[in-house]
Parts: structure tokens; C-alpha cells; sequence
């Protein structure tokens, strides 16, 4: 076992952990509560216009005091100077992570290999500005002379979840003149349905793709391109007018046709789960507008302060991933609901399952060394109330403790009579009967029959934290998703793992390339895979041969 591991799992603050746990996995939230009249108020922070209640845990106040000892000896300060030091913290591709970087404002420094890279940053951000105003004022044109109404973001992983994410958090702000849709799936479908209603003379593609060599993206980008010039005469022209590419591959994006003067780049420390504010983002600052886009920088910078600065015992991302640790490493909980009582965050846990579990599903340190504790949660949710009627039933009286993290504004963006109070209602009882339950004497005093009392018997006791905003604005936004990102980074430098490269997506796309011609053989190919994946490629060549 190397130093580093064992600085881990075996330091004394994990191995007091272990202790402790033993010592208060059956105290129950109902006694904690009783015993401490004080508790939520002790126990509830608030930084950069969110409000982190977390006295709904399996914590004393001597747990928060051994998480925070944990963070200390496992070097988290240190991380955190490292990471906005702009130090090559991703070791296995030896690149620093500076997303922070991204809304870092105006004549701020952040220096990689003796150079500021704000300014960088910065000209990108006025270039997409110029940009999304000529088209949101009908400026730019398209090649038949009409003006976009549609705008179509083709890209995969964090160059679709992060934008879909903001552009669905953040349609109240959007200017609905505006058609936005997203293709990301290699699924022919995906691209069919998404252009299917649109006139291509007024529609824009964006393909977002740093190397410009992504299969998914291209294949997509060049279905678009077929699409377009099928309905513009076939002019190659008409390439320039509705494309333009977020790549740092100036060759290929010249050799598609699109003016490298609509390229917009972004950087090698930037990770795809983390660019949604680069220039990943240009359909969300089209669809709401530079000043909005500037907002929502405004908000991750303001977290990204937070996290930078406030000592740990008041420092939200990591009471967050403390707290994520300790259902993961202590209780052996697998996974994380992630709940937002907002309709606009419907894609929010996607993105987070992203940024959580492409970040931290990870099996060796950064010594590359086996890690000596599970790593990572499995991060899922859906908004409320939708979830109530779904799967609650489980977090409720299922067998598995699945911690949950609600997430609830105090003002709606559409307000209509009592629906909102009725919405807060829900997650603030959620909450409760999640913490307190329902004792078997309190549903015998309801009058329910002897043989029915077991059914209707809620145990409590399941964890949640609380997450309240007053408004979900396009700074609240930035706020949240920072929040997350840091909680994420928390955890993985606890673990001493590597968050920000992502090997695992690799293998799956390198055999793809090698079965892609397998299938396409006019004749019978030479298979030299496993068994089960040769009747499958043997069967799907038969099958496509049959008659529609």
C-alpha cells in the first residue's frame, strides 16, 4: 500500500470515522432533534445566495469535527490552492483544470506557463457576444438572405449536457423568436426529429468539438450538412452562413466548409464536463442573451470564491462532498437522488451525472495505485413533484438508504395562483417524512387495523440536505452547478484520485471503430471478437438484410 493510500484510508481521522459510525448508525434524526433544539439553526449556511440546510443527516456535531479532520489530513487545502494555482493537477493527461478560469472576471490573473490566460478568456467571451447579438437582431443572415430562427447545438457529452442543462434551466430568460434543439445521439433519429419541422434556409448549426474528429459529433455535423445544402442547391457556400464551430482544430473546420472566423476556442484545461461557460456555452448565450451569460459566469464565480476562501467548517461544496463521502464510505450508500422542485432543472441531474460519475468512477490513485475505498456514487433525480409519484415509494420504505439533496426556490418565474406555496409545501414534507418517519404508535392512533400497521409504518431516518435559492436566476445557476463541481473535486481529492481525466469512455469507442466496418462489409468479414459478440454482429447483418 503506497503512503498516499494509506493517507487515506488508513489515517487516523477515517479510522475515528469508523469508530464513530458504529457508535451512531442507529441514533435516529427524531432523537437528535428532541436532544438539540438548536440543531437546524446550527446547522443551516449561507454563501452566495444559497441556503445549505443539512441538520436532516446521520451527523452529530463530533461527526462534522471528524469529516473536517478528514479533509485536513487527506491535504483538501492544498487541492484547492493547487487546482487555482492552475498546477497539472490532471496528472495522467498532465493538464491543469482551470474551468475556474472560464468566469473569472475582467483583469483578473491566472497564469499557465507564464501567461495570464484571463484576457484569453475574455476575447473568446466578447467574440461569442458579437456573435449572438448579430443573430439574436437578425444581422446575421443565412444564404438565402433570411434571417435563423433555429438553432441547432450538435455535440456529445459535456458539449450537450451542460448547454440542454442551461438551456432548459434557463428558458424564462430566452428569446422565444428562437427555436433551440440538440443532437447528440449517433442515433439517426435524434437528428431526424430535430430538424424535421425547420426550414434549413433559417436554421444554424453549431458543432461543438475540440478536436473537430469526434465520431458522434461529426457524423451528426456532416448528416446537417447534407440536410442544408440539399435545400440551399447544393451551393458549398451555404456552409459558411449556417455553421459555425466551438473546436480548436482550425484545419478540419476549414476543410467542412465553415469560416475559421466562426470558430470559437477553448482550451486544453478545460474538461468537456466542465465547459458549459466556455464557448461550449454559445447556444446558451444566444438563447438568453450575453448579459444573462455573463450573469450565470457571475454565479460560478462567486462559488468558485467560496470554495476558494471559506474556512471548511462554512464551506458549502465541501460540506457537501463530506457529507457525500459519509453516506458512500460509512453507510455504504451507492447512490444520490438529486431532486430539484423546479421543472426548469428537469435536465439538472443528467448533467450531474456527468460531472459526478465521469469524474470520480474511478479505480486507482494518482499514483495509479487500486484505491483502497469505493469511489464515486451513482447520481439520479428527476424534478418534484413528478418524482412523489415515481420512485419516493423506495427512498421512503425501501430497503436501500439513498441520501437526497432537494434543491427549491422561494419564488416561481410563473407564478399561477397557489401552485408554487403547494410546490414548496411538497419538498419542505418531503424532507420531513424522509427525516422522521412515521412510528408505528402514531398509525395505530390513526385507526389503522393491527394487520395494516407494518405497511403504513414510515422508519425515518433517511438523510437529506435542503438547498434553497430565492430565485432560479441565471447567477443561481452558475451558483449551483459551481456548488456541485466543488463538491465533486472535494470527494475526489479526499480520495486522492484523479477527477478530470476520464480513460473509462475510451475502450467502448475503439472497438465501435473496429466493428463499424464489420457491419458495413458487403461481404462476409473475418470476426475475430468474443463469441456472444460475433452472433451479435453475424445476427445484426442477417437482420438487416430482411425485408422492411
Amino acid at each position: 500500500m503506497t503512503a498516499a493510500i494509506a493517507a487515506v484510508s488508513a489515517s487516523a481521522a477515517w479510522k475515528a470515522l469508523v469508530q464513530h459510525q458504529r457508535e451512531i448508525r442507529n441514533l435516529h434524526l427524531r432523537e437528535l432533534f428532541a436532544d438539540d433544539p438548536a440543531r437546524a439553526e446550527r446547522m443551516t449556511l449561507e454563501a452566495a445566495g444559497l441556503t445549505l440546510d443539512y441538520s436532516k443527516n446521520r451527523i452529530t456535531d463530533a461527526t462534522v469535527k471528524l469529516l473536517l479532520a478528514l479533509a485536513e489530513q487527506s491535504g483538501l487545502r492544498a487541492r484547492i490552492d493547487a487546482m487555482f494555482r492552475a498546477d497539472r493537477i490532471n496528472v495522467t493527461e498532465n493538464r491543469a483544470v482551470l474551468h475556474v478560469a472560464l468566469r473569472a472576471p475582467r483583469g483578473a490573473s491566472i497564469v499557465i506557463d507564464g501567461e495570464n490566460v484571463v484576457p484569453q478568456v475574455h476575447a473568446v467571451l466578447d467574440k461569442m457576444a458579437d456573435f449572438s447579438e448579430r443573430v439574436r437582431n437578425g444581422g446575421w443572415k443565412g444564404h438565402t438572405g433570411k434571417r435563423i430562427r433555429n438553432v441547432i447545438n450538435i455535440g456529445i457529452g459535456g458539449s450537450d449536457l451542460g448547454p440542454v442543462m442551461a438551456y432548459e434551466a434557463l428558458k424564462h430568460y430566452s428569446d422565444r423568436r428562437l427555436t433551440f434543439r440538440f443532437v447528440s445521439n449517433v442515433d439517426s433519429t435524434d437528428f431526424a426529429e430535430a430538424t424535421r419541422d425547420l426550414d434549413p434556409a433559417e436554421t444554424l448549426f453549431i458543432v461543438a468539438s475540440k478536436t473537430f474528429t469526434t465520431l458522434e459529433t461529426m457524423t451528426n455535423a456532416h448528416a446537417a450538412r447534407d440536410w442544408s445544402l440539399g435545400a440551399l442547391g447544393g451551393d458549398v457556400k451555404a456552409v459558411a452562413r449556417h455553421f459555425v464551430a466551438v473546436s480548436t482544430n482550425a484545419g478540419k473546420v476549414a476543410e467542412f466548409g465553415i469560416d475559421t472566423a466562426n470558430m470559437f476556442g477553448f482550451w486544453d484545461w478545460v474538461g468537456g464536463r466542465y465547459s458549459m461557460d466556455s464557448a461550449i456555452g454559445l447556444s446558451t448565450m444566444l438563447a438568453v442573451g450575453p448579459e444573462n451569460f455573463r450573469a450565470l459566469l457571475a454565479g460560478f464565480h462567486g462559488m468558485d470564491e467560496h470554495f476558494r476562501t471559506a474556512p471548511f467548517e462554512r464551506n458549502l461544496p465541501v460540506l457537501l462532498g463530506l457529507l457525500a463521502l459519509w453516506y458512500n464510505n460509512f453507510f455504504g450508500a451507492q447512490t444520490v437522488a438529486v431532486l430539484p422542485y423546479a421543472q426548469y432543472l428537469k435536465r439538472f441531474p443528467p448533467h450531474l451525472q456527468q460531472l459526478a460519475m465521469e469524474s470520480n468512477g474511478k479505480r486507482v490513485t494518482l499514483d495509479g495505485e487500486p484505491v483502497a475505498c469505493d469511489t464515486g456514487q451513482i447520481y439520479w433525480g428527476e424534478p418534484g413533484t413528478n418524482g412523489q409519484h415515481s420512485f419516493y415509494q423506495l427512498i421512503h420504505q425501501g430497503t436501500r438508504l439513498i441520501p437526497c439533496d432537494f434543491i427549491a426556490f422561494a419564488q416561481s418565474l410563473n407564478p399561477l395562483g397557489a401552485h408554487h406555496d403547494m410546490l414548496l409545501a411538497n419538498v419542505f414534507a418531503q424532507a420531513e417524512a424522509l427525516a422522521f418517519g412515521k412510528t408505528p404508535e402514531q398509525v395505530r392512533a390513526e385507526g389503522t387495523p393491527d394487520w395494516l400497521v407494518t405497511h403504513r409504518v414510515f422508519d425515518g431516518n433517511r438523510p437529506s440536505n435542503m438547498i434553497l435559492a430565492e430565485r432560479l436566476t441565471p447567477a443561481t445557476l452558475g451558483t449551483l452547478v459551481a456548488l456541485y463541481e466543488h463538491s465533486v473535486y472535494t470527494q475526489g481529492a479526499i480520495w486522492h484520485i484523479d477527477s478530470f481525466d476520464q480513460w473509462g469512455v475510451e475502450l467502448g469507442k475503439a472497438l465501435a471503430q473496429r466493428i463499424i466496418p464489420e457491419l458495413e462489409s458487403g461481404s462476409e468479414p473475418e470476426l475475430a471478437h468474443d463469441s456472444s459478440t460475433n452472433a451479435l454482429i453475424r445476427s445484426a447483418r442477417r437482420l438487416k438484410r430482411a425485408p422492411g
